[in-house]
């Protein structure tokens, strides 16, 4: 199973998410989330009561729900209750919050956003270039990054065209890739817009 963890920003307040390529979902913090729509100063305990709560009244959400680890403050990998984005709506409704219905389109924009990148995964390079940029990185880097994807995905096809089973591919950096290499190909100068 392949996860893909980010953070995503929801009026300038982090939620941490998680995106499971098996299940095709994104997974959202349950606990940043009620820190969003209740401005709560330990949204922790405000998650503990309404799960109580939902729990006592039946409410089967709840108990779908299921811990992924996700990075916490401190830098840790620590299990985290998650939500998927049906989940999700169903316990907002739980929520008493004027931010409700802004965080629902909020939502609904992030999944249509990862649905496009599925039918077009130029988007996502896109979206990497404009990620990158956004962390600082020069253009003349990106590029490099890149190509040293494209040289890595070429690498590996060819190892497996020739018969090394998956789990015999060296694991090693894109940085000691030889290159001799890279140095093979005519790089296209790309133009970032």
């Amino acid at each position: 199973m392949t996860k893909k963890q980010a953070i995503q920003l929801f009026e300038e307040q982090k939620v941490r998410t998680i995106w499971d390529d098996e299940q095709e979902k994104w997974y959202f913090s349950i606990v940043d989330v009620c820190g969003v729509l209740t401005e709560s100063k330990d949204p922790t305990a405000y998650w503990r009561k309404l799960k109580q709560r939902l729990k006592a009244e039946g409410n089967e959400t709840v108990t779908n729900c299921h811990a992924l680890k996700l990075r916490a403050a401190d830098g840790k990998m620590r299990l985290t209750d998650v939500a998927d984005t049906e989940q999700l709506f169903r316990l907002i409704q739980s929520i008493p919050s004027p931010k409700a219905e802004p965080f629902k389109l909020w939502m609904a924009h992030v999944a249509s956003q990862r649905l496009d990148q599925m039918q077009d995964p130029e988007l996502s390079i896109d979206q990497a270039i404009i990620d990158y940029k956004r962390l600082g990185y020069s253009d003349a880097w990106i590029n490099q990054r890149i190509k040293s994807i494209e040289v890595r995905k070429e690498l590996t096809d060819k190892w497996k065209r020739t018969g090394v089973k998956e789990g015999l591919l060296p694991k090693f950096p894109s940085s000691v890739i030889p290159k001799s290499i890279t140095l093979r190909h005519k790089w296209p100068k790309r133009v970032v817009v």
